[in-house]
């Protein structure tokens, strides 16, 4: 059996920046794996553990760079990783949806997975459809915001819960192959060992572009286009009162006389 989970890196920007054109200085952004995407390899990696003979590998869309946060994934138990680049992805502004399911989709006819585990949605584009609209183009059965996996590896059946509206939780089974969405708080992300940082370096992380998954720079153009970015402007300031409880009560008494609130 085969598990496949998506795995990506996002960009967390520091406190202070600055913008350059329409994106923010590299030198003002670190990079980390994807808060979503860790509860999906948790899943993975424990249903290795549960369930003999399970593969879990990981694909990620991304540059070179990408390959420490993969290497973290590695190093909480997948087994190997895949991951797509090309110059022409390079070029794009933003990536949609579109484009990453046409990238995806080539991987996992290539993979043929039994069960594809993604993060609900990334921290960076909070777009939360890649996963659906992967299960919509490759045809598999799919449930959404899953905050419970028990997996049946004799039936083949998912039994999950889904995080709905209102609080409601939905029961249901999902027959494999399938595509699950997971939510965080599912689990509880392990931390990577040294051992497993260790073994991470030593596990294979096969790189391919276009030309391997047999799609060309027309297959994932993005009709998304970032044309700016500002930093919004604050429309109104805090005021932070300091000192004691009497002394801090005292200064918002003053701010609210000025303000013309009396009793």
């Amino acid at each position: 059996m085969k598990v496949l989970v998506t795995v990506k890196e996002v960009a967390e920007v520091q406190d202070d920046f600055e913008i350059e054109g329409t994106e923010i200085g590299s030198q003002y952004l670190d990079y980390d794996l994807n808060e979503w995407d860790d509860y999906a390899i948790e899943e993975g990696v424990q249903i290795s553990e549960n369930v003999d003979d399970v593969e879990v590998v990981t694909v990620t869309i991304g540059p070179e760079r990408s390959d420490e946060t993969i290497r973290m994934a590695l190093a909480k138990g997948a087994d190997r990783a895949v991951r797509v680049w090309d110059e022409a992805l390079a070029e794009a502004d933003l990536l949609d949806v579109g484009a990453k399911v046409q990238l995806l989709r080539a991987v996992v006819e290539e993979e043929d997975p039994d069960l594809i585990l993604s993060g609900v949605q990334a921290g960076d584009d909070a777009f939360g459809a890649t996963g659906v609209a992967l299960a919509d183009a490759i045809d598999f059965e799919w449930a959404a915001v899953v905050n419970h996996l028990d997996f049946d590896a004799d039936e083949s059946v998912a039994h999950v819960h889904r995080e709905l509206e209102g609080g409601v939780d939905e029961v249901t089974d999902v027959e494999t192959p399938a595509v699950l969405t997971i939510q965080t708080g599912i689990n509880e992300p392990r931390y990577a060992s040294l051992r497993g940082i260790r073994q991470a370096q030593s596990k294979e992380i096969a790189p391919m572009d276009l030309d391997d998954l047999g799609l060309s720079p027309a297959d994932v153009e993005s009709d998304l286009a970032l044309t700016g970015m500002y930093e919004p402007e604050t429309e109104s300031d805090a005021t932070y009162f300091e000192g004691s409880p009497e002394e801090e009560a005292s200064q918002l008494g003053d701010v609210l006389r000025e303000k013309g609130v009396s009793q």
